[in-house]
């Protein structure tokens, strides 16, 4: 493990906070769409098949009891670190306090503090090659220029959350052979993420909406729970690179393919000519405009 601080306030030279993703830049265009949305659920399944952050979650993450207020609060995080301007550092500074507790055993029997980079740093790199392999299917063709492009931006969500850079790979030349690395010698099929892919969790039904509302949720929930863990687990294991997915041990048939082919293609049609306030997430959207209205 290292031997560093894990708390230690992180800064970009000379005192300065760290800069988030510039407006404009790849993430700006496809963090706060909402396809986006579809893809998350890949990346925290990777992040939970690491040993130590899987024991982090199942002893401290509220994720059994309050899935979608977690879920909410983790999407939050993730829109301040893009399009949150100065609040992009504070926010990182607040995850890494909410962190700092976070300790104990891993399922290998090692000692695991959660800022430690050896497991903080695959948390953040996990979004890499999911934003990749899924942006395939649900935006366009990824070429050269845009993956060093989107990397070099991921580096800098990376300093937001208090990485240094001798924590992360520097160039997606270096980034590859750290990912296989990670998936030859870490990654295992946890509790956690055997869960994460479960059709037959106990998922709690969302207490949201009006009294009508959330009756009609007490009334439905039972199809509409089976319903949503099929799908859930349908574009976690859809959305995940190949070489995670085999590293986790989970299955993927040619005919969930082709299915998952057709789906993103009607995603991937549809969305672009939504109007912008369906089209992106609130946060994304006010940033964009606010951004097109500084530039003009």
């Amino acid at each position: 493990m290292d031997d560093r601080d894990p708390i230690a306030p992180v800064r970009a030279g000379r005192g300065l906070d760290p800069e988030p993703p510039p407006p404009g830049g790849v993430l700006w265009s496809t963090a706060g769409d909402v396809r986006s949305l579809l893809t998350l659920p890949a990346a925290f399944t990777m992040q939970v098949a690491h040993p130590a952050v899987g024991a982090g979650v199942d002893q401290y993450s509220v994720f059994r009891t309050d899935p979608w207020g977690r879920g909410e609060r983790s999407l939050r995080s993730v829109m301040l670190w893009v399009y949150g301007g100065e609040e992009a550092a504070a926010e990182g500074r607040r995850v890494r306090r909410l962190h700092k507790e976070i300790r104990g055993t891993d399922t290998r029997g090692r000692r695991y503090h959660s800022l430690d980079p050896a497991c903080y740093a695959w948390v953040h790199a996990t979004g890499f090659p999911v934003a990749l392999y899924a942006g395939r299917y649900l935006f366009r063709p990824i070429t050269p220029a845009h993956e060093r492009q989107l990397y070099a931006e991921w580096l800098r969500v990376g300093r937001i959350l208090g990485l240094r850079d001798r924590d992360m790979p520097q160039t997606v030349e270096d980034f590859w052979p750290y990912y296989r690395r990670m998936l030859a010698e870490e990654i295992e099929p946890t509790k956690v993420a055997r869960e994460l892919v479960a059709t037959d969790a106990d998922l709690p039904r969302p207490e949201v909406g009006s009294r009508v509302l959330r009756l009609l949720l007490r009334i439905t929930w039972p199809a509409l729970r089976a319903g949503y863990l099929r799908f859930r687990a349908f574009v976690t294991v859809g959305y995940m690179p190949p070489d995670a997915r085999a590293a986790i041990g989970l299955e993927w048939t040619p005919a969930q393919e082709r299915r998952l082919r057709r789906f993103s293609t009607a995603v991937r049609l549809l969305v672009p000519v939504l109007p912008e306030r369906l089209r992106y997430l609130p946060r994304a959207r006010a940033a964009r405009a606010r951004w097109r209205a500084g530039t003009r």
